[in-house]
């Protein structure tokens, strides 16, 4: 395993919920961040999309830019929209020297509705299973041509959120499909993170550190809660501080070269970014396999 430690600025900012962290400054975030100890951050909504500017923001920090996500819609349009679509997004990241794209389909997704519960998410008709299955393999494709390689993120509220349907998912796509591991959206899905990471070791190319807090999520399951009302009660923390098990997770992973990036969307104003961040960078670290 040959890795970088990496963080999302959600814990600073929060891209679905924008009124969580509003008033934080990016400068703030990226200074935290680095203080914290990562050495690579994902965009968020305060970055700016031109890379002429945001690479000297970064530099400054020392910090590059790991990857960004993109909103797709597969189930709506085919593969060569869908790149017309994605193509600043790619450009950007391809400037900024990033070798992965994250991408979630959001057709019909329920996560950044706060009075939507997610009992109501999407659900993938079985007839929409094939057509989408070719359209993402041929827009991976595609992507990894300009040497990106497209990542999968499974997503709470999405149509791609159990374990059977990323298992699904990842069965009926070619290789260019990678897969988005993120240890807590497959934890609060009721699938085991470190038994998806045996299963799909191969193709996993990106994999987000993110731990659950057993009680809230149980609060939220029993009370069919939205995604948003979980988050802001604090269904997520950093690994370390809730119940995933990442020692493991990480243990399935011994061939994965890239970065773990700490993620956990969290109220800002009741969970100090900072302390936090620092939480997350020692927990990873604590994780890695040793030998």
């Amino acid at each position: 395993m040959k890795v970088r430690i990496g963080t999302n600025p959600i814990a600073w900012s929060n891209d679905d919920l924008p009124a969580l962290g509003g008033d934080t400054k990016l400068e703030t975030c990226l200074a935290e961040a680095r203080e914290a100890g990562f050495v690579g951050i994902e965009l968020g909504n305060k970055f700016p999309r031109d890379a002429a500017k945001l690479r000297p923001i970064l530099d400054a920090h020392g910090l590059a830019l790991i990857s960004g996500w993109y909103s797709g819609a597969l189930c709506e349009r085919d593969a060569a929209a869908e790149m017309i679509a994605l193509r600043p997004h790619l450009d950007l990241l391809k400037a900024m020297g990033c070798n992965v794209l994250i991408y979630a389909e959001c057709t019909g997704t329920v996560h950044g509705s706060q009075s939507v519960p997610l009992s109501r998410r999407p659900v993938m008709a079985e007839a929409e299973w094939a057509p989408f299955a070719d359209r993402l393999t041929r827009l991976a494709a595609m992507v990894a041509a300009e040497g990106v390689a497209l990542c999968v993120h499974h997503h709470m509220g999405t149509r791609v959120q159990t374990g059977g349907e990323i298992d699904r998912m990842m069965d009926m796509t070619g290789d260019a499909v990678k897969l988005l591991l993120d240890t807590g959206h497959a934890t609060w899905a009721g699938a085991d993170p470190a038994a998806l990471a045996r299963r799909h070791r191969a193709r996993i190319g990106h994999v987000h550190c993110k731990d659950v807090r057993a009680a809230i999520m149980a609060q939220a399951n029993d009370g069919d809660w939205s995604f948003l009302d979980a988050v802001i009660a604090g269904v997520y923390t950093v690994p370390g501080d809730g119940m995933v098990d990442l020692a493991a997770v990480l243990r399935a992973l011994p061939d994965y070269h890239g970065w773990l990036v700490v993620e956990a969307e969290q109220d800002p104003a009741r969970a100090n970014p900072l302390y936090y961040a620092r939480i997350g960078h020692a927990a990873v670290t604590a994780a890695l396999p040793r030998g």
